[in-house]
């Protein structure tokens, strides 16, 4: 490589556009832009720093790095997770916010990033460095010291943080962030705080810092005795199970996985950011897993005496609270790029590249394959969930339908590489144990942040990574009143988007465990307050939630039953704009049928016989409970 030499004057902000436009990603041979974009609101604190850059950028070609204009700042950085997400972490957008209200929106959208594990770059505005004005507009004062600021609550949120108190810490900090950035084992938010008079200082730069820079993502290989303790324990299994993970999409080890299981014969189980890493219908499937996995896969999960888990981080949802692997005698064998996840319930630990560390294990076991019993087990327990789906899908509730049956209709509707988003509420344990996904990217659904405002504003991540397919937000009324302005970024941008809107006037998830948990569906219903009781269990308020969205610029179709609702889908489908399909249903219209547990404590003493009936129920669950040890 040849030294670039010589310097460049640039302020802090033209330097860093020119840096992020020049650097790339590789893996197998394939090369990315890195950064392929700025998402971003402008104010005081942006605007003549980042917000001029990037407009010197634009304008003179000298860096290419696109702006993209959200309305609102939490929204913006969910877009940028589901981007990543969708891109299996190999390119990310940055972020770039106003100084206070405008940075402090963005916590939330870093940490669902952080908790799924996606790259996201974040360009907070912050105070004067120089502190000459002090205080400044939107200045928080910490009287214990002079260099807090608003965002320092990135700190804990982020997996690398940075602030530029000076032009020439850029360097160093923007090379660590890139670092982070590409590291598959410590991916999440990465900060890097801009007081806004830093941001239009200019600095002699070194020439080399702008160069193309490409980031090599490796695939490590598994340690030898690791692997060796890792195929002795599946070789004794005599029930073995695997779990797959968001790891083994991310690190598109999909083939690799399904050729393990068919040799091997062991039943594959997923959690919500694995699912479709093997198809629903493949003779090894057994449906998703956990509090609200499938029977199929928690009656085998419970017998395992081994678990392999690829690419998993064992989400409480995951394990039902630590209750789904039953067996008193199961092990572990966690195939992970982090050693954080690969070394959870003591398991046997292969840290590794999920695809590298597959393709090891095969060779390892040489054909090895469960018995023929245990195989038909699994496949006769996948047939009769396959049924119950069937019934679920074809529920014929009235007078307003259940939302499974909305579900079946887009089931039946959608491609198989047509893309369902959800994130909250009731869709997302429902989706877990109904959806069919054929493709490791037509299931998205954002389930270790669980974040309410995350799927409308990801729509537009999800069609921007991959516009060939066909993008489905799912999202309920209680998501959509938390965050649906980027319906106007959608249609400002020309980017299509069907949005089926969910209403069940209220918080359906939350009031169904409220009533599980004796708490009788208190403050869970959107209602008008009721003057005789004081409580929100008046009438259903008057909300118009499709007149919203057309308000935003959407095109708004109201389906009024299931027949009704696949005319709409097919509508919006072939139409060329952000089309919302509106549906009403019925909150307390039967679910799938439960067969795991999730840990919510229940008030252990209590005047109401709802909570002291819950609490007796609580007590004989928890003591399922273990540490796997």
């Amino acid at each position: 490589m040849t030294a670039v030499r010589g310097t460049i004057r640039l302020t802090t902000a033209q330097a860093l556009v020119r840096f992020l436009a020049a650097q790339y990603s590789e893996r197998d041979g394939e090369r990315h832009r890195l950064v392929s974009g700025v998402w971003g609101i402008f104010g005081h604190g942006n605007v003549a720093g980042l917000g001029q850059a990037l407009l010197q950028a634009a304008t003179t070609g000298e860096a290419d790095l696109p702006y993209y204009l959200a309305r609102n700042e939490q929204g913006m950085v969910h877009t940028a997770a589901a981007y990543a997400k969708m891109r299996d972490r190999l390119q990310a957008f940055a972020c770039t916010a106003s100084t206070g209200p405008g940075s402090t929106n963005m916590v939330t959208g870093a940490a669902l990033a952080t908790t799924n594990r996606v790259p996201v770059l974040l360009l907070p505005s912050d105070m004067f460095a120089t502190r000459g004005p002090d205080p400044v507009l939107q200045q928080l004062e910490d009287p214990r010291s002079g260099d807090v600021t608003v965002n320092d609550a990135l700190r804990p949120v982020s997996k690398y943080w940075d602030r530029i108190t000076r032009p020439e810490q850029l360097v160093p900090a923007a090379l660590a962030a890139m670092r982070v950035l590409t590291d598959p084992a410590e991916t999440g938010a990465v900060t890097l705080c801009l007081p806004q008079d830093v941001q239009a200082e200019a600095h002699d730069w070194p020439a080399g810092f702008f160069r193309d820079r490409v980031w090599h993502i490796d695939r490590p290989e598994p340690d030898p005795e690791a692997l060796t303790r890792a195929a002795a324990a599946l070789r004794r299994a005599g029930r073995p199970l695997i779990v797959a993970g968001g790891g083994a999409v991310y690190s598109r080890a999909t083939e690799e996985l399904r050729a393990f299981a068919e040799e091997t014969g062991i039943p594959v189980a997923d959690t919500h950011a694995g699912k479709g890493a093997v198809p629903w219908d493949h003779p090894c499937a057994v449906g998703g897993i956990g509090a609200t996995g499938a029977s199929s896969a928690n009656a085998l999960a419970a017998e395992a005496d081994v678990v392999l888990g690829v690419g998993t981080r064992y989400s409480d949802f995951s394990t039902a609270s630590h209750t789904v692997f039953a067996n008193p005698d199961v092990e572990f064998v966690n195939l992970n790029v982090a050693r954080l996840d690969a070394a959870k319930h003591s398991a046997h630990q292969l840290v590794a590249d999920a695809r590298a560390g597959l393709r090891a294990l095969r060779r390892e076991l040489d054909g090895r394959q469960v018995a023929t019993a245990y195989r038909e087990r699994a496949r006769e327990l996948a047939r009769d969930w396959a049924r119950t789906t069937d019934e679920c899908f074809r529920v014929d509730h009235q007078p307003l339908p259940a939302q499974t049956a909305v579900l079946g209709a887009l089931n039946d509707t959608l491609g198989d590489r047509d893309v369902v988003i959800n994130a909250a509420g009731s869709m997302p344990g429902d989706l877990q144990m109904l959806w069919r996904a054929r493709d490791p990217k037509a299931y998205h659904v954002e389930y270790a942040y669980s974040c309410m405002g995350y799927e409308v504003a990801s729509g537009i991540g999800v069609k921007l990574a991959d516009p060939s397919r066909e993008v489905f937000v799912l999202v309920g009324d209680g998501s959509y009143l938390m965050m649906a302005q980027e319906i106007a970024t959608m249609v400002s941008e020309g980017i299509k988007v069907v949005i089926v809107l969910v209403q069940n006037h209220g918080f359906a998830s939350i009031g169904s465990l409220s009533e599980e948990l004796g708490s009788q569906r208190f403050g869970t219903s959107y209602r008008y307050r009721d003057p005789d009781t004081g409580l929100l269990e008046g009438d259903v308020l008057p909300v118009d939630l499709a007149a919203n969205a057309a308000s935003l610029g959407a095109r708004a179709i109201k389906a009024h039953g299931i027949a009704d609702l696949r005319e709409a889908i097919a509508r919006a489908r072939d139409a060329d704009t952000t089309t919302v399909v509106h549906i009403e249903t019925d909150q307390r219209a039967p679910g799938p049928p439960s067969s795991g547990w999730w840990d919510v404590p229940v008030s252990e003493v209590s005047e109401l016989d709802s909570t002291r009936d819950a609490r007796a129920s609580y007590d004989e669950h928890k003591r399922t409970q273990r540490h796997y040890l």
